[in-house]
């Protein structure tokens, strides 16, 4: 929900979206990788129309791609649009297996560790499962929220489902009956953009929100380990340090247990250390960058990479060296695919002035008791000047109360 433009890896499968359209391929350095696109406009329309209230068609959508996402094997993919539906394909050979109709528009999705199960966020606060063993089968209602849904994510064995929403609760369902709550995750002050299941560390929850934070739990007991202030990490000179931003992805590499985390708006990706003995998470540097970063991920054996707003070079590559992460100048994989992007920058250039980020999300807060004061002062200087002149000349005082009844009559 960050940007209209994203990045999914899973192994050695990399997927770039932008716009209505999604980008294929392999980061092995073997010149043999099949390149495959895919266009959510092509894709099959519903057969009627759907109509609101007054009988008039209501909005088709843009084909705009909203959210999308690798199952744990990489066997599946999947992406919702802006036109409400749920594409499914399957990856080894890449191939279009469905294409259904989700009742709103979604703002998260992912699949269940088995593989057998979608499960589909949407902005009324629904989640939806869809089969992936039968991919023409309807959906069906989980559980929902009474606000906005703004991520989903399954445990890694598959016994509870977690969901995040803009009232800052973070829900922890059981899976077999959604309707029983083994949990909350309280805290946040405000909407939580986004939730992270540490893959190694099945027990422990990741969490950030529009109030700045990057939160550490112990999700089946609710109980929050670790919370780290983003504003204190901000250098003095960083022209955005006064700025609200929330998170947009929050990504892991398991070899050495670093966690990533990029904020919509902010060019800058923190990276930290996990302590899972200790339960905390330790602040260890920032990778600043020119260009806009659209998304970020990592792969186990290749290191970071980041998407960014920039045709000359489309993607970075980070390792670490000598303990501190930094761009790797030349790679054979990270040419590659960057070619691959360069000569398909039309997708990605549609996405370069949208900003679809969770500016619309914070609390409105209004200030009544300046405007109620003012107001008054104003009716009471009205009324003093109103008064008739006492015996010397003077305007007469008003008595307590005074000025009710003289109202009042």
């Amino acid at each position: 929900m960050a940007s209209s433009a994203g990045l999914a890896l899973c192994g050695q499968a990399l997927v770039v979206r932008g716009g209505s359209r999604f980008l294929a391929t392999s980061t092995a350095s073997s010149d043999d990788d099949v390149l495959f696109t895919y266009d959510c406009s092509t894709a099959e329309k519903k057969s009627q129309e759907n109509k609101g209230e007054d009988g008039q068609p209501t909005d088709k959508g843009s084909d705009t791609i909203l959210a999308s996402t690798f199952s744990k094997s990489g066997s599946y993919f999947a992406l919702t649009d802006d036109s409400k539906r749920l594409i499914l394909f399957r990856t080894k050979p890449w191939q279009c297996l469905s294409v259904r109709t989700v009742v709103r528009r979604c703002t998260a999705l992912t699949f269940t560790a088995s593989e057998e199960k979608l499960l589909v966020a949407d902005k009324s606060g629904d989640v939806y499962s869809f089969s992936v063993l039968e991919p023409q089968g309807c959906g069906k209602l989980e559980l929902g929220h009474l606000s906005m849904l703004l991520d989903v994510a399954v445990s890694p064995d598959d016994r509870y489902v977690l969901t995040a929403d803009r009232d800052e609760k973070i829900r922890v369902s059981w899976a077999a009956a959604p309707h029983s709550i083994e949990s909350f995750c309280l805290g946040h002050t405000e909407f939580v953009s986004r939730i992270f299941v540490v893959p190694d560390h099945p027990e422990l929850l990741l969490s950030s929100s529009g109030d700045r934070t990057l939160r550490l739990w112990e999700y089946r007991s609710g109980r929050e380990l670790h919370c780290c202030h983003l504003t204190s990490l901000r250098e003095p000179a960083e022209p955005w340090g006064d700025k609200r931003f929330a998170a947009s992805r929050i990504t892991y590499w398991s070899p050495e247990g670093c966690v990533a985390l990029l904020c919509d708006c902010v060019p800058v990706v923190y990276i930290f250390q996990l302590d899972a003995h200790r339960q905390q998470l330790g602040y260890r540097q920032q990778l600043a960058f020119q260009h806009r970063v659209w998304d970020i991920a990592f792969e186990e054996g290749q290191g970071l990479w980041v998407l960014q707003d920039f045709r000359e070079a489309p993607l970075v590559l980070c390792r670490p060296v000598d303990g501190w992460w930094q761009a790797v100048p030349e790679d054979a994989a990270l040419k590659k695919v960057s070619a691959h992007l360069q000569g398909n920058w039309a997708m990605l250039e549609g996405a370069a002035g949208v900003d679809v980020g969770f500016s619309g999300l914070y609390k409105a807060t209004f200030d009544n008791v300046t405007a109620y004061l003012r107001k008054k002062e104003e009716r009471l200087q009205k009324r003093r000047q109103n008064l008739p002149p006492g015996p010397n000349g003077q305007a007469k005082k008003i008595k307590p109360g005074e000025a009710s009844l003289r109202c009042s009559s």
